[in-house]
Protein backbone atom coordinates (compact mmCIF):
# COMPACT_ATOMS: atom_id res chain seq x y z
CA UNK A 1 0.00 0.00 0.00
CA UNK A 2 1.93 3.67 -0.95
CA UNK A 3 1.88 5.64 1.69
CA UNK A 4 0.85 9.43 0.59
CA UNK A 5 3.86 12.04 1.23
CA UNK A 6 2.64 14.85 4.23
CA UNK A 7 2.22 18.24 2.62
CA UNK A 8 1.95 21.48 4.62
CA UNK A 9 -1.37 22.47 2.99
CA UNK A 10 -4.98 21.29 3.47
CA UNK A 11 -5.27 17.77 1.29
CA UNK A 12 -8.14 18.18 -1.05
CA UNK A 13 -9.59 15.04 0.52
CA UNK A 14 -9.40 16.45 3.99
CA UNK A 15 -12.27 19.07 2.77
CA UNK A 16 -15.08 16.38 2.67
CA UNK A 17 -17.92 15.64 4.93
CA UNK A 18 -15.54 13.10 7.09
CA UNK A 19 -13.87 16.24 8.60
CA UNK A 20 -17.59 18.25 8.97
CA UNK A 21 -18.72 15.07 10.70
CA UNK A 22 -16.21 14.85 12.95
CA UNK A 23 -15.70 18.09 13.98
CA UNK A 24 -19.39 18.18 15.23
CA UNK A 25 -19.16 14.90 16.47
CA UNK A 26 -15.58 15.89 18.00
CA UNK A 27 -17.60 19.30 19.60
CA UNK A 28 -20.55 17.22 21.13
CA UNK A 29 -17.77 14.78 22.67
CA UNK A 30 -15.26 17.42 23.97
CA UNK A 31 -18.54 19.25 25.86
CA UNK A 32 -19.21 16.09 26.95
CA UNK A 33 -15.36 15.37 27.83
CA UNK A 34 -15.55 19.10 30.17
CA UNK A 35 -18.75 17.92 31.88
CA UNK A 36 -17.24 14.70 33.00
CA UNK A 37 -13.76 15.47 34.22
CA UNK A 38 -15.73 18.63 35.97
CA UNK A 39 -18.10 15.72 37.52
CA UNK A 40 -15.90 12.73 38.11
CA UNK A 41 -13.63 15.67 40.26
CA UNK A 42 -16.61 16.40 42.64
CA UNK A 43 -17.59 13.07 43.04
CA UNK A 44 -13.74 11.67 43.79
CA UNK A 45 -12.93 15.07 45.96
CA UNK A 46 -16.94 14.07 47.85
CA UNK A 47 -16.03 10.90 48.74
CA UNK A 48 -12.18 11.65 49.30
CA UNK A 49 -13.37 14.20 52.49
CA UNK A 50 -16.24 12.09 53.27
CA UNK A 51 -14.41 9.12 53.99
CA UNK A 52 -10.68 9.64 53.39
CA UNK A 53 -8.39 7.93 51.61
CA UNK A 54 -8.27 4.65 52.92
CA UNK A 55 -12.30 4.68 52.86
CA UNK A 56 -11.61 6.12 48.97
CA UNK A 57 -8.86 3.22 47.94
CA UNK A 58 -11.74 0.37 48.83
CA UNK A 59 -14.55 2.25 46.74
CA UNK A 60 -12.57 2.46 44.33
CA UNK A 61 -11.24 -0.74 44.28
CA UNK A 62 -14.76 -1.98 43.97
CA UNK A 63 -15.00 0.55 40.85
CA UNK A 64 -11.84 -0.73 39.06
CA UNK A 65 -13.18 -4.62 39.48
CA UNK A 66 -16.69 -3.11 38.36
CA UNK A 67 -15.22 -1.48 35.13
CA UNK A 68 -13.03 -3.68 33.85
CA UNK A 69 -15.80 -6.65 34.48
CA UNK A 70 -18.35 -5.10 32.64
CA UNK A 71 -16.19 -3.93 29.68
CA UNK A 72 -14.94 -7.68 28.92
CA UNK A 73 -18.44 -8.83 29.56
CA UNK A 74 -19.37 -6.71 26.58
CA UNK A 75 -17.00 -9.13 24.12
CA UNK A 76 -16.23 -6.33 22.52
CA UNK A 77 -19.38 -6.18 20.92
CA UNK A 78 -20.00 -2.34 21.35
CA UNK A 79 -16.70 -1.78 19.09
CA UNK A 80 -18.31 -4.31 16.65
CA UNK A 81 -21.11 -2.53 16.09
CA UNK A 82 -19.04 0.94 16.18
CA UNK A 83 -17.47 -0.77 13.00
CA UNK A 84 -20.01 -2.95 11.38
CA UNK A 85 -23.51 -1.00 11.42
CA UNK A 86 -22.19 2.10 9.69
CA UNK A 87 -20.69 -0.49 6.92
CA UNK A 88 -23.96 -1.85 6.54
CA UNK A 89 -25.40 1.62 6.21
CA UNK A 90 -23.57 2.86 3.72
CA UNK A 91 -23.37 -0.22 1.94
CA UNK A 92 -26.70 -2.30 2.35
CA UNK A 93 -28.95 0.28 3.32
CA UNK A 94 -29.40 -0.77 7.14
CA UNK A 95 -31.03 -4.16 6.26
CA UNK A 96 -28.91 -6.13 8.47
CA UNK A 97 -28.91 -3.57 11.59
CA UNK A 98 -31.75 -5.40 13.82
CA UNK A 99 -29.48 -8.28 13.16
CA UNK A 100 -26.38 -7.30 13.97
CA UNK A 101 -27.92 -5.80 17.22
CA UNK A 102 -29.61 -8.75 18.10
CA UNK A 103 -26.01 -10.96 17.45
CA UNK A 104 -24.50 -8.17 19.88
CA UNK A 105 -26.81 -8.07 22.72
CA UNK A 106 -27.39 -11.63 23.74
CA UNK A 107 -24.17 -12.91 23.97
CA UNK A 108 -23.08 -9.95 26.31
CA UNK A 109 -25.87 -10.09 28.31
CA UNK A 110 -25.17 -13.60 29.35
CA UNK A 111 -21.61 -12.85 29.78
CA UNK A 112 -22.60 -10.34 32.25
CA UNK A 113 -24.92 -12.13 34.03
CA UNK A 114 -22.49 -14.85 34.46
CA UNK A 115 -20.13 -12.53 35.82
CA UNK A 116 -22.12 -11.45 38.73
CA UNK A 117 -23.15 -14.51 39.90
CA UNK A 118 -19.37 -15.21 41.94
CA UNK A 119 -19.37 -11.57 43.19
CA UNK A 120 -22.84 -11.92 44.58
CA UNK A 121 -22.84 -15.70 45.96
CA UNK A 122 -19.26 -16.25 46.81
CA UNK A 123 -17.53 -14.06 49.72
CA UNK A 124 -13.87 -15.32 49.23
CA UNK A 125 -14.07 -13.59 46.23
CA UNK A 126 -14.57 -10.16 48.16
CA UNK A 127 -12.31 -11.27 50.93
CA UNK A 128 -9.59 -11.37 48.44
CA UNK A 129 -10.22 -8.04 46.62
CA UNK A 130 -10.76 -6.19 49.70
CA UNK A 131 -8.31 -8.10 52.79
CA UNK A 132 -8.42 -4.32 54.71
CA UNK A 133 -12.07 -4.93 55.43
CA UNK A 134 -13.81 -7.42 57.74
CA UNK A 135 -15.46 -10.15 55.54
CA UNK A 136 -18.99 -9.05 56.02
CA UNK A 137 -18.37 -5.62 54.64
CA UNK A 138 -16.47 -6.80 52.07
CA UNK A 139 -18.65 -9.06 50.79
CA UNK A 140 -21.71 -7.20 51.15
CA UNK A 141 -19.72 -4.24 49.26
CA UNK A 142 -18.95 -6.42 45.97
CA UNK A 143 -22.25 -8.08 46.54
CA UNK A 144 -23.33 -4.27 45.41
CA UNK A 145 -21.07 -4.47 42.57
CA UNK A 146 -22.71 -7.96 40.98
CA UNK A 147 -25.84 -6.73 40.75
CA UNK A 148 -25.48 -3.88 38.74
CA UNK A 149 -23.05 -5.61 36.37
CA UNK A 150 -25.89 -7.03 34.08
CA UNK A 151 -27.52 -3.69 33.47
CA UNK A 152 -24.40 -1.52 32.89
CA UNK A 153 -23.12 -4.41 30.35
CA UNK A 154 -26.26 -4.00 28.18
CA UNK A 155 -26.13 -0.47 28.40
CA UNK A 156 -22.82 -0.06 26.68
CA UNK A 157 -23.51 -3.03 24.13
CA UNK A 158 -26.77 -0.43 23.30
CA UNK A 159 -24.70 2.31 23.15
CA UNK A 160 -21.93 1.04 20.88
CA UNK A 161 -25.39 0.63 18.45
CA UNK A 162 -25.65 4.22 18.31
CA UNK A 163 -22.29 5.62 17.98
CA UNK A 164 -23.21 3.06 14.69
CA UNK A 165 -25.63 5.46 13.19
CA UNK A 166 -22.76 8.33 13.21
CA UNK A 167 -23.77 10.20 16.55
CA UNK A 168 -21.93 10.62 19.39
CA UNK A 169 -24.71 12.42 20.81
CA UNK A 170 -26.73 9.19 22.91
CA UNK A 171 -22.80 8.01 24.67
CA UNK A 172 -21.79 11.60 25.42
CA UNK A 173 -25.33 12.03 27.11
CA UNK A 174 -25.12 8.56 29.39
CA UNK A 175 -21.63 8.07 29.53
CA UNK A 176 -19.99 11.58 29.69
CA UNK A 177 -22.81 13.93 31.34
CA UNK A 178 -25.88 11.59 32.57
CA UNK A 179 -23.75 8.88 34.87
CA UNK A 180 -21.24 11.77 36.49
CA UNK A 181 -24.06 14.13 37.22
CA UNK A 182 -26.49 11.21 38.96
CA UNK A 183 -23.31 10.05 40.83
CA UNK A 184 -22.62 14.16 42.20
CA UNK A 185 -26.45 14.66 42.83
CA UNK A 186 -26.91 11.40 44.90
CA UNK A 187 -23.58 11.72 46.62
CA UNK A 188 -24.34 14.59 47.66
CA UNK A 189 -26.69 14.30 50.71
CA UNK A 190 -24.81 11.03 51.54
CA UNK A 191 -22.03 12.97 52.37
CA UNK A 192 -24.08 15.90 54.31
CA UNK A 193 -26.12 12.94 56.09
CA UNK A 194 -24.82 9.87 56.38
CA UNK A 195 -21.22 9.36 54.87
CA UNK A 196 -20.76 5.40 54.57
CA UNK A 197 -18.22 3.50 52.29
CA UNK A 198 -21.82 1.38 50.66
CA UNK A 199 -23.46 4.50 50.66
CA UNK A 200 -21.51 6.24 48.07
CA UNK A 201 -20.80 3.03 46.63
CA UNK A 202 -24.89 3.04 45.60
CA UNK A 203 -24.52 6.47 44.49
CA UNK A 204 -21.45 5.45 42.22
CA UNK A 205 -23.70 2.34 40.71
CA UNK A 206 -27.43 3.82 40.81
CA UNK A 207 -26.33 5.38 37.58
CA UNK A 208 -25.60 2.59 36.01
CA UNK A 209 -29.38 1.03 35.33
CA UNK A 210 -30.92 4.44 34.65
CA UNK A 211 -27.98 4.76 31.77
CA UNK A 212 -28.68 1.43 30.31
CA UNK A 213 -32.26 2.43 30.00
CA UNK A 214 -31.67 5.63 28.16
CA UNK A 215 -29.52 3.59 26.10
CA UNK A 216 -32.35 1.76 25.20
CA UNK A 217 -33.92 4.88 24.32
CA UNK A 218 -31.51 6.68 22.56
CA UNK A 219 -30.80 3.37 20.16
CA UNK A 220 -35.13 3.57 19.48
CA UNK A 221 -34.68 6.99 18.64
CA UNK A 222 -31.88 6.67 16.18
CA UNK A 223 -33.25 4.13 14.52
CA UNK A 224 -36.85 5.95 13.90
CA UNK A 225 -35.04 9.07 12.65
CA UNK A 226 -32.93 6.28 9.88
CA UNK A 227 -35.83 4.07 8.79
CA UNK A 228 -33.92 0.94 6.88
CA UNK A 229 -35.67 -1.49 4.63
CA UNK A 230 -36.38 -5.28 6.36
CA UNK A 231 -34.22 -7.74 5.61
CA UNK A 232 -35.24 -10.47 3.44
CA UNK A 233 -36.06 -14.03 4.78
CA UNK A 234 -32.90 -16.29 4.88
CA UNK A 235 -30.54 -13.28 3.92
CA UNK A 236 -27.44 -13.45 5.23
CA UNK A 237 -26.22 -11.83 8.86
CA UNK A 238 -22.58 -11.48 9.05
CA UNK A 239 -22.11 -12.47 12.58
CA UNK A 240 -19.15 -15.26 11.94
CA UNK A 241 -17.69 -11.96 10.55
CA UNK A 242 -18.81 -9.96 13.59
CA UNK A 243 -17.47 -12.24 15.89
CA UNK A 244 -14.10 -12.86 13.96
CA UNK A 245 -13.65 -8.78 14.56
CA UNK A 246 -14.94 -8.65 18.01
CA UNK A 247 -13.87 -11.71 20.01
CA UNK A 248 -9.93 -10.11 19.58
CA UNK A 249 -11.69 -7.04 20.56
CA UNK A 250 -13.34 -7.95 23.34
CA UNK A 251 -10.06 -9.50 25.03
CA UNK A 252 -7.96 -6.53 24.16
CA UNK A 253 -10.93 -4.25 25.63
CA UNK A 254 -9.87 -5.75 29.13
CA UNK A 255 -6.68 -4.82 28.81
CA UNK A 256 -7.51 -1.18 27.95
CA UNK A 257 -9.48 -1.08 30.81
CA UNK A 258 -7.23 -3.30 32.98
CA UNK A 259 -4.30 -0.64 32.45
CA UNK A 260 -6.30 2.23 33.92
CA UNK A 261 -7.75 0.11 37.26
CA UNK A 262 -5.04 -2.42 37.57
CA UNK A 263 -2.79 0.09 39.41
CA UNK A 264 -5.67 0.26 42.06
CA UNK A 265 -6.17 -3.35 42.57
CA UNK A 266 -2.12 -3.93 42.94
CA UNK A 267 -1.99 -1.37 45.12
CA UNK A 268 -5.16 -2.61 47.60
CA UNK A 269 -3.21 -6.23 47.07
CA UNK A 270 0.18 -5.36 47.59
CA UNK A 271 -0.03 -1.81 49.47
CA UNK A 272 -2.35 -0.22 51.42
CA UNK A 273 -6.09 1.13 50.35
CA UNK A 274 -4.86 4.62 51.21
CA UNK A 275 -2.34 4.24 48.43
CA UNK A 276 -5.18 3.07 46.49
CA UNK A 277 -7.33 6.15 47.07
CA UNK A 278 -4.19 8.64 46.20
CA UNK A 279 -3.81 6.42 42.83
CA UNK A 280 -7.38 6.46 41.98
CA UNK A 281 -7.07 10.44 42.33
CA UNK A 282 -4.63 10.51 40.22
CA UNK A 283 -5.64 8.51 37.51
CA UNK A 284 -9.20 10.94 37.48
CA UNK A 285 -6.59 13.25 36.50
CA UNK A 286 -4.77 11.82 33.95
CA UNK A 287 -8.31 10.61 32.46
CA UNK A 288 -9.59 13.87 32.45
CA UNK A 289 -6.69 14.86 30.29
CA UNK A 290 -7.17 12.43 27.57
CA UNK A 291 -10.68 13.21 27.36
CA UNK A 292 -10.40 15.47 24.34
CA UNK A 293 -8.67 12.64 22.76
CA UNK A 294 -11.43 10.04 23.80
CA UNK A 295 -14.18 12.64 22.00
CA UNK A 296 -12.55 12.78 18.91
CA UNK A 297 -12.12 8.94 18.72
CA UNK A 298 -15.69 8.65 19.44
CA UNK A 299 -16.53 11.10 16.41
CA UNK A 300 -14.01 9.26 14.14
CA UNK A 301 -14.16 5.96 14.59
CA UNK A 302 -17.76 5.20 12.71
CA UNK A 303 -16.30 8.15 9.92
CA UNK A 304 -13.71 6.08 9.49
CA UNK A 305 -15.74 2.82 9.26
CA UNK A 306 -17.82 4.32 6.40
CA UNK A 307 -15.02 5.43 4.54
CA UNK A 308 -13.00 2.53 4.40
CA UNK A 309 -15.81 0.40 3.47
CA UNK A 310 -16.60 2.71 0.14
CA UNK A 311 -13.34 2.82 -0.41
CA UNK A 312 -12.38 6.36 0.49
CA UNK A 313 -9.02 5.15 1.59
CA UNK A 314 -7.24 8.55 0.67
CA UNK A 315 -9.90 10.66 2.77
CA UNK A 316 -10.06 8.00 5.78
CA UNK A 317 -6.01 8.95 5.74
CA UNK A 318 -6.99 12.84 5.49
CA UNK A 319 -9.06 12.31 8.95
CA UNK A 320 -6.85 10.69 10.67
CA UNK A 321 -3.73 13.65 10.47
CA UNK A 322 -6.55 16.34 11.07
CA UNK A 323 -8.40 14.09 14.17
CA UNK A 324 -4.91 14.08 15.44
CA UNK A 325 -3.70 17.68 14.99
CA UNK A 326 -6.48 18.75 16.67
CA UNK A 327 -6.02 15.96 19.65
CA UNK A 328 -2.65 17.48 20.53
CA UNK A 329 -3.39 21.12 20.18
CA UNK A 330 -6.07 21.02 23.02
CA UNK A 331 -4.38 18.28 25.07
CA UNK A 332 -0.74 19.04 25.19
CA UNK A 333 -1.35 22.15 27.12
CA UNK A 334 -3.67 20.15 29.46
CA UNK A 335 -1.31 18.12 30.20
CA UNK A 336 1.34 20.70 30.74
CA UNK A 337 -0.55 22.71 33.06
CA UNK A 338 -0.73 19.15 35.46
CA UNK A 339 2.87 18.37 34.83
CA UNK A 340 4.19 22.09 36.13
CA UNK A 341 1.34 22.09 39.00
CA UNK A 342 0.94 18.52 40.27
CA UNK A 343 1.28 18.90 43.55
CA UNK A 344 -1.41 22.22 43.77
CA UNK A 345 -3.90 20.23 41.54
CA UNK A 346 -3.68 16.79 43.91
CA UNK A 347 -4.35 18.95 46.80
CA UNK A 348 -7.81 19.68 46.03
CA UNK A 349 -8.68 15.97 46.91
CA UNK A 350 -7.43 16.68 50.58
CA UNK A 351 -4.64 16.23 52.59
CA UNK A 352 -2.30 13.31 52.03
CA UNK A 353 -2.98 13.13 47.84
CA UNK A 354 0.55 15.43 47.10
CA UNK A 355 2.18 12.91 48.02
CA UNK A 356 1.66 11.60 44.45
CA UNK A 357 2.85 14.71 42.85
CA UNK A 358 5.49 12.70 41.07
CA UNK A 359 3.57 9.90 39.91
CA UNK A 360 1.49 12.37 38.29
CA UNK A 361 3.87 14.22 36.84
CA UNK A 362 5.13 10.94 35.21
CA UNK A 363 1.79 9.59 33.80
CA UNK A 364 1.71 12.88 31.93
CA UNK A 365 5.00 12.48 30.39
CA UNK A 366 3.48 8.93 29.12
CA UNK A 367 -0.03 10.80 28.22
CA UNK A 368 1.74 13.17 25.87
CA UNK A 369 3.04 10.16 23.92
CA UNK A 370 -0.55 9.01 23.38
CA UNK A 371 -2.39 12.05 22.69
CA UNK A 372 0.79 12.08 20.07
CA UNK A 373 0.03 9.35 18.08
CA UNK A 374 -4.02 10.29 17.99
CA UNK A 375 -6.42 7.87 17.02
CA UNK A 376 -4.09 5.07 15.70
CA UNK A 377 -5.16 2.34 17.41
CA UNK A 378 -9.36 3.43 16.34
CA UNK A 379 -7.27 3.19 12.99
CA UNK A 380 -6.34 -0.55 13.33
CA UNK A 381 -10.07 -1.51 14.69
CA UNK A 382 -11.95 0.09 12.01
CA UNK A 383 -9.92 -1.03 9.14
CA UNK A 384 -10.20 -4.59 10.68
CA UNK A 385 -7.26 -5.42 12.47
CA UNK A 386 -8.37 -5.99 15.64
CA UNK A 387 -6.31 -9.07 16.20
CA UNK A 388 -2.92 -6.68 15.68
CA UNK A 389 -4.72 -3.99 18.54
CA UNK A 390 -5.36 -7.48 20.64
CA UNK A 391 -1.09 -8.15 20.14
CA UNK A 392 -0.47 -4.66 20.97
CA UNK A 393 -2.51 -4.44 24.23
CA UNK A 394 -1.72 -7.68 25.18
CA UNK A 395 1.76 -6.43 25.17
CA UNK A 396 1.32 -3.13 26.45
CA UNK A 397 -0.37 -4.91 29.49
CA UNK A 398 2.29 -7.54 30.38
CA UNK A 399 4.65 -5.06 30.32
CA UNK A 400 2.36 -2.78 32.71
CA UNK A 401 1.76 -6.04 34.96
CA UNK A 402 5.23 -7.01 34.86
CA UNK A 403 6.73 -3.61 35.84
CA UNK A 404 3.95 -3.36 38.17
CA UNK A 405 4.59 -6.71 40.23
CA UNK A 406 8.31 -5.35 41.04
CA UNK A 407 7.64 -1.61 41.70
CA UNK A 408 4.58 -0.99 43.15
CA UNK A 409 6.03 -3.11 47.16
CA UNK A 410 8.74 -0.87 46.50
CA UNK A 411 7.72 2.20 45.44
CA UNK A 412 3.91 2.20 45.96
CA UNK A 413 2.36 5.23 44.48
CA UNK A 414 4.99 6.47 42.00
CA UNK A 415 5.78 2.20 41.24
CA UNK A 416 2.02 1.87 39.94
CA UNK A 417 2.11 5.07 37.94
CA UNK A 418 5.89 4.21 35.94
CA UNK A 419 4.16 0.55 35.36
CA UNK A 420 1.25 2.43 33.62
CA UNK A 421 3.61 5.23 32.11
CA UNK A 422 5.36 2.25 30.62
CA UNK A 423 2.29 0.92 29.06
CA UNK A 424 1.21 3.82 27.41
CA UNK A 425 4.20 4.58 25.64
CA UNK A 426 4.67 0.76 24.43
CA UNK A 427 1.30 0.42 23.28
CA UNK A 428 0.94 3.71 21.80
CA UNK A 429 4.32 3.64 19.70
CA UNK A 430 3.67 -0.11 19.18
CA UNK A 431 -0.15 1.13 17.17
CA UNK A 432 1.75 4.50 15.37
CA UNK A 433 4.35 2.39 13.61
CA UNK A 434 1.58 -0.09 12.68
CA UNK A 435 -0.80 2.23 10.95
CA UNK A 436 2.28 3.78 9.31
CA UNK A 437 4.17 0.57 8.09
CA UNK A 438 1.57 -1.81 7.21
CA UNK A 439 -1.51 0.25 6.51
CA UNK A 440 -0.01 4.31 5.36
CA UNK A 441 -1.90 6.19 7.18
CA UNK A 442 0.63 9.04 8.28
CA UNK A 443 0.46 12.01 10.96
CA UNK A 444 2.85 14.27 10.57
CA UNK A 445 2.32 17.39 8.09
CA UNK A 446 2.64 20.88 8.85
CA UNK A 447 -0.56 21.06 10.95
CA UNK A 448 0.77 18.50 13.19
CA UNK A 449 4.01 20.26 13.56
CA UNK A 450 2.39 23.66 14.55
CA UNK A 451 0.24 21.78 16.95
CA UNK A 452 3.34 20.28 18.70
CA UNK A 453 5.26 23.96 18.25
CA UNK A 454 1.65 25.39 20.47
CA UNK A 455 2.09 23.03 22.66
CA UNK A 456 5.58 23.17 23.90
CA UNK A 457 5.44 26.62 23.46
CA UNK A 458 2.50 26.63 26.07
CA UNK A 459 4.59 24.25 28.34
CA UNK A 460 7.53 26.72 28.09
CA UNK A 461 5.79 29.53 30.04
CA UNK A 462 4.47 27.15 32.74
CA UNK A 463 7.52 25.44 33.40
CA UNK A 464 9.02 29.44 33.78
CA UNK A 465 6.20 30.53 35.78
CA UNK A 466 6.52 26.93 38.10
CA UNK A 467 10.16 28.25 38.54
CA UNK A 468 9.11 31.74 39.55
CA UNK A 469 6.40 30.98 41.94
CA UNK A 470 6.79 27.22 42.66
CA UNK A 471 4.26 24.78 42.55
CA UNK A 472 1.49 26.78 44.48
CA UNK A 473 -2.07 28.28 43.74
CA UNK A 474 -0.43 31.69 42.88
CA UNK A 475 1.88 30.05 40.40
CA UNK A 476 -1.10 28.01 38.49
CA UNK A 477 -3.32 30.79 38.17
CA UNK A 478 -0.41 32.90 36.39
CA UNK A 479 0.96 30.32 34.61
CA UNK A 480 -2.64 29.50 33.36
CA UNK A 481 -3.49 33.17 32.10
CA UNK A 482 0.10 33.41 30.13
CA UNK A 483 -0.34 30.18 28.53
CA UNK A 484 -3.84 30.89 27.09
CA UNK A 485 -1.91 34.10 25.88
CA UNK A 486 0.52 32.44 24.31
CA UNK A 487 -1.97 29.91 23.03
CA UNK A 488 -4.46 32.29 21.49
CA UNK A 489 -1.69 34.17 19.55
CA UNK A 490 -0.29 30.92 17.90
CA UNK A 491 -3.66 29.51 16.87
CA UNK A 492 -4.64 33.35 15.27
CA UNK A 493 -0.75 32.51 13.44
CA UNK A 494 -1.39 29.14 12.59
CA UNK A 495 -5.45 28.68 11.88
CA UNK A 496 -5.00 28.04 8.51
CA UNK A 497 -2.85 24.72 8.91
CA UNK A 498 -4.49 23.73 12.33
CA UNK A 499 -7.92 23.63 10.52
CA UNK A 500 -9.32 25.78 12.65
CA UNK A 501 -12.14 26.94 9.73
CA UNK A 502 -13.85 23.35 10.28
CA UNK A 503 -14.12 23.34 13.73
CA UNK A 504 -15.54 26.83 13.92
CA UNK A 505 -18.14 25.65 11.40
CA UNK A 506 -19.32 22.46 13.19
CA UNK A 507 -19.84 24.82 16.42
CA UNK A 508 -21.92 27.08 14.48
CA UNK A 509 -23.53 23.56 12.72
CA UNK A 510 -24.49 22.58 16.19
CA UNK A 511 -25.27 26.09 17.76
CA UNK A 512 -27.81 26.28 15.12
Amino acid sequence: MTTPEATTRPRPEATGSGVAATARGGWWGMAGSVANAVFSFLLVGLITRAVGAQGAGVIFTGVAMFTILSNACKLGADTGLVRFVPRDLAVDGGRSVAALVRTALLPATVAGTAAAVPLVLFPSVATALLPQLPPADAAALIRLFGLFLPAATVGMVLLGAARGYGTVVPFVGVEQIGKPVLRVLIAIPIVWCAPSVTALASAWLLPSFAGSVAAWFALRRCRARRPTPRRAAGADVPWRAFWRFAAPRAVSSVFDIGAVWIGVILLSALATSREAGVYTAIGRVVTAGTLVQLAVRLAVAPELSRLLAVEKVAEARALHRVSTCWTVLLSWPLFGVVACFPGTILSVFGPGFTDGALALVVLCAASMVNVAVGSAQTVLLMAGRSCWHLTVTAVAFTVQLAVGVLAVPAWGVLGAAVSWGAAIVVENLTAAVLVRMRLGFTTVDGGYIRALAVGLAVTTVLVASRLSEGDTSRGLAVGMVLGLCVFGITLCRYRMLLRLGDLVGALRHRAA
